[in-house]
């Protein structure tokens, strides 16, 4: 197996990931994955494509992620590795990873973005105080 790549998008956040041949170790912009999401649920998120796949400790994962917050992060992070080891089966030759991560829902990328600021309110939909005099 070479390095296989894959990009996953949420929300304002890009991440591009680099899957190789390892031991499962995982490293987000040069840190280490603990510290760069130090909240357990986001770590959860990221890596349910491994579990689903039981590959949590075959491949090492190098993440360069851009823009959004930390959530936005994770979830565009859970799209591209599930990408990423999907690319990888079917170079493999094999075809069982992708319906295990498809009925997972974890090949659909989440559409859901800030709706936009509407003129004469404060944000998208809440409006200035009411005075009646």
């Amino acid at each position: 197996m070479s390095m296989i790549q894959a990009t996953g998008r949420r929300k304002q956040a890009i991440a591009r990931v680099r899957l190789s041949a390892g031991n499962g170790k995982i490293t987000a912009n040069g840190k280490e994955f603990e510290e760069y999401f130090p909240s357990a649920v986001h770590r959860m998120e990221i890596t349910e494509p491994l579990r689903v796949t039981s590959t949590t400790d075959v491949y090492d994962i190098d993440v360069t992620l851009d823009g959004g917050g930390k959530s936005g992060q994770a979830g565009a992070m859970r799209l591209a590795i599930a990408r990423a080891l999907v690319v990888d089966d079917e170079a493999a030759g094999s075809d069982e990873v992708r319906p295990q991560v498809k009925k997972a829902g974890l090949l659909r990328r989440d559409p859901r973005k800030k709706e936009s600021k509407k003129y004469g309110l404060k944000k998208a939909r809440k409006a200035p105080q009411f005075s009646k005099r």
